[in-house]
């Protein structure tokens, strides 16, 4: 590409980029579908080593056609930067174009995302294309028949999920948002991470709560029995070796103290090192 194209390209970009109807929210529920889609896929990837890359509102550009800005897309076989320079993804500068694109849709244009994103994106030979419509809670799936195919065909959904071959995943609608499943595992984001973390760090909290609890009563009842044992056999506990036994904090000293109490000879044997 000669800098003359690429300075026209860039243009073209950036004139994509600030037109306020592209860049028109949705507002909050688009925006958080939308990323939690992407932080799940991110996370997915990430953790199986998989080849992939993804993007949000990244612009795209085809040969000869208009820029466009996906929701979400994914190119297989491009490795995932961690930090992305791309302003965009030129198909005629990466030598390939998108794999799948994933669209949100709430109170947008839904003629765009359901009908003209349908014919344009199959004429450009994009394997896979699935629309989230946050709204009315439904998954759109389509799939190109043939490498050289130029329309879609619907995705069937089977038991509620839409299959993915570019993403060997299935997405489904589950209560009011979009699950991405493999196989019969669930992917959860980083919120749903954390929130399960913190689950775990509440119930860790709540087991050694209880379990020093219990630790504290199994040491009350063995004092309480070296009492016991000590004024059943009319052996006196001067305050000196009550407040000793009243702060001991080991059960296995306690328990031995136990055994010598019901049959030590002094009260010096009984609390002997």
């Amino acid at each position: 590409m000669s800098p003359a194209e690429r300075e026209r390209l860039l243009v073209r970009v950036l004139d994509a980029l600030s037109d306020p109807r592209s860049a028109m929210a949705e507002g909050r529920p688009h925006h958080r579908a939308k990323g939690r889609a992407i932080d799940m896929l991110t996370l997915h990837f990430g953790s199986t080593g998989r080849v992939i890359y993804l993007a949000e509102e990244l612009a795209v550009l085809y040969p000869g056609e208009e820029v466009f800005v996906p929701d979400i897309l994914a190119v297989l076989d491009v490795p995932q930067p961690e930090d992305d320079p791309r302003m965009a993804w030129v198909v005629a500068e990466e030598g390939k174009g998108l794999s799948l694109v994933l669209e949100v849709v709430h109170q947008g244009d839904r003629t765009k995302d359901l009908v003209a994103n349908v014919e344009r994106y199959a004429r450009l030979g994009i394997p896979e294309y699935f629309v989230y419509d946050r709204l009315r809670q439904q998954v759109h799936g389509y799939r190109l028949p043939a490498p050289d195919a130029t329309r879609y065909q619907r995705i069937v959904p089977q038991m509620g999920r839409h299959a993915s071959a570019v993403l060997d995943l299935d997405l489904a609608v589950v209560g009011d948002r979009l699950q991405l499943f493999h196989g019969m595992a669930e992917l959860f984001g980083s919120a749903d991470l954390i929130g399960r973390l913190k689950g775990m760090m509440e119930s860790l909290e709540a087991r050694a709560e209880q379990a020093q609890a219990q630790a504290e009563q199994a040491m009350r009842g063995l004092r309480e029995a070296i009492l016991a044992a000590l004024e059943m056999r009319r052996m006196p506990c001067p305050d000196e070796a009550r407040a000793r036994l009243l702060s001991c904090q080991e059960p296995a000293t306690l328990q031995r103290w136990l055994l010598r109490a019901m049959n030590a000879g002094t009260l010096d044997d009984v609390f002997a090192e």
